[in-house]
């Protein structure tokens, strides 16, 4: 059986996709990064390399949103295509994991 099909990303500007895949991107990092998380120096620091790129490319984004016109964020909608995109289960990697009991 064919895993349930996931909803349809919304209407977005190529600018808005463009900020929601950097803003991804950024936060996989960090999720990376994360020192509750991570169990490799080496995993980490080529994941804080990546991120100054990552960042740099976010920043680009929403400039160019800005040069555009696009001055306002279109927060439901965009929360909408993070939620498709798998964006809770991603940025959750950034928070501190459950304390364990034992």
């Amino acid at each position: 059986m064919l895993p349930p099909e996931p909803p349809p990303l919304p209407a977005l500007t190529r600018a808005e996709s463009e900020f929601i895949d950097c803003w991804l991107e950024v936060v996989d990092q960090l999720g990376r990064i994360n020192p509750a998380r991570a169990t490799r120096t080496y995993g980490a620091l080529r994941a804080a390399q990546a991120l100054a790129v990552r960042a740099a490319a976010l920043r680009d984004a929403l400039a160019l949103m800005h040069a555009r016109g696009e001055n306002e964020l279109h927060t439901p909608t965009l929360a909408r295509a993070l939620r498709v995109l798998d964006g809770e289960r991603r940025a959750a990697r950034i928070t501190l994991p459950p304390e364990s009991t034992s």
